[in-house]
């Protein structure tokens, strides 16, 4: 009776057994073996990485079950170490990437090159790949296997002899140092960025000035920077910054070079002749004047951007007589150089009449040039001596105008309150005959261009 009792016992136990080895063989069958790295293959056991479209690369594939820390590296016969991928976190799932030969750079013994060599393909030769991954716990699987690299075209895209024309610049539209040169030899035909790397990492990009070279071509290159103040754009602020070049071949390989540049004073220059809250923005002593008399004005110039404006003479006070000009005086147009002017209607040149925006005690001389500093003012006074007819209308229309010489002439800036001056010309037989006087001429030291 006990055995008739026991027997369905026996069965049952067994039936377990069988549907847990069921469960289990199922449950290995779906998820694999405990295993982390899986599946691991290399498409190509050789490879001709020279970007003639046959063979360039091989692809990679690896599974993990698990999350992990991968890297991917070869090694040559010589035992050294080279790596595609170093430490790279990934989750569990299948993976797959091409690998063309290029390896975290590296140089090879008696080389000198300048700048870092960031990309580089292996050079010819049998490699030994490792795969390897690292578990959370610590627990590490590879597998291996070998590859050889053939026909490689292992030239990198050097960028030799890289400078720039000063290490300091003033991106502000004076004329003076408002612009760099970049200038490099490029070994090899590749893809070349140029660029002013920021405090935040942004990479401001500097256009080449393209020559007998075309760009990405072997040869010297130039790359001209004026800090986006041409395009009305504000610079970087005031500071030191990398320059950097990097160049990529059809390869992948990568060479950086980079120089300091420092940024000063630099800004986009915006004055205006002033609006007082009463009376006239241009004044002037009277509104008739008879010939041989000077008529005298008063204006005021404020600098309201965040750069320094230089100025030329002559300074402020500087009595012209009316068939003058600032030529005349030896003031001839400079480039970046601001100037309060007097025009008329029917002038034969364009604000013949051109004065400082400040005196001394209004200005500050930076490297030997008179700049009127961001937030000041200056009152502007001169004269023109009327020697003879002024124009061809009577009242004369005169108004100022504010003069970035070479630049621009605002509209705000431009025909600045018109006003009407009588000049009192009297008939043929009796004009007067003024009496000379010596041309206040610029002294031979003041600044040239």
């Amino acid at each position: 009776m006990r055995e008739k009792k026991s027997y369905p016992l026996i069965v049952g136990s067994i039936a377990l057994i069988v549907v847990l080895a069921a469960i289990a063989v199922g449950w290995r069958l779906l998820n694999g073996d405990s295993s982390l790295l899986r599946n691991v293959a290399m498409q190509h056991e050789r490879i001709t990485p020279n970007a003639d479209g046959d063979t360039d690369a091989t692809r990679i594939q690896y599974d993990l079950s698990r999350n992990a820390t991968v890297s991917v590296y070869l090694e040559n016969e010589a035992g050294d170490r080279f790596y595609f991928r170093q430490e790279k976190d990934r989750g569990a799932g299948e993976y797959e990437v091409l690998f063309s030969g290029v390896v975290d750079g590296y140089t090879l013994p008696g080389e000198s090159i300048k700048g870092a060599v960031l990309d580089r393909l292996l050079q010819d030769g049998t490699y030994t790949w490792t795969i390897e991954a690292t578990d959370e716990n610590g627990r590490t699987e590879t597998q291996q296997g070998q590859i050889t690299i053939a026909d490689a075209d292992a030239a990198l895209p050097e960028l030799r002899d890289f400078s720039l024309d000063r290490d300091t610049f003033t991106p502000n539209r004076d004329g003076i140092d408002d612009r760099i040169q970049v200038q490099f030899y490029q070994t090899k035909e590749a893809n070349v960025r140029v660029f002013l790397l920021t405090h935040d990492g942004l990479e401001l990009p500097i256009a080449e000035l393209e020559r007998d070279i075309p760009a990405g071509m072997p040869g010297r290159h130039v790359y001209d920077y004026e800090g986006g103040v041409d395009n009305g754009e504000t610079p970087p602020p005031d500071g030191t910054y990398p320059i950097v070049a990097v160049a990529e071949d059809a390869e992948g390989q990568k060479v950086r070079v980079e120089d300091e540049l420092t940024i000063a004073y630099g800004g986009v220059p915006r004055a205006d002749i002033f609006a007082p809250p009463s009376g006239d923005t241009l004044s002037f002593n009277t509104t008739a004047v008879a010939i041989c008399d000077t008529l005298y004005f008063t204006m005021t110039v404020e600098n309201y951007g965040n750069t320094p404006i230089r100025t030329t003479g002559p300074a402020p006070g500087t009595v012209y007589d009316s068939d003058w000009n600032y030529n005349t005086l030896g003031w001839h147009t400079e480039s970046g150089a601001w100037r309060a002017a007097i025009g008329y209607e029917n002038e034969l040149s364009n604000y013949p009449y051109r004065w400082a925006v400040g005196g001394p005690d209004d200005l500050q001389e930076i490297d030997g040039y008179s700049y009127l500093m961001p937030g000041a003012r200056a009152v502007i006074t001169g004269g023109i001596r009327l020697v003879d007819v002024f124009g061809n209308r009577n009242p004369q229309p005169i108004w100022a105008g504010l003069i970035h010489e070479d630049v621009a002439i605002t509209e705000f800036n431009n025909r600045v309150d018109p006003q009407a001056v009588l000049v009192d010309v009297p008939d043929p037989d009796n004009m007067p005959v003024c009496e000379p006087r010596e041309i206040p001429m610029k002294p031979e030291t003041e600044n040239q261009n």
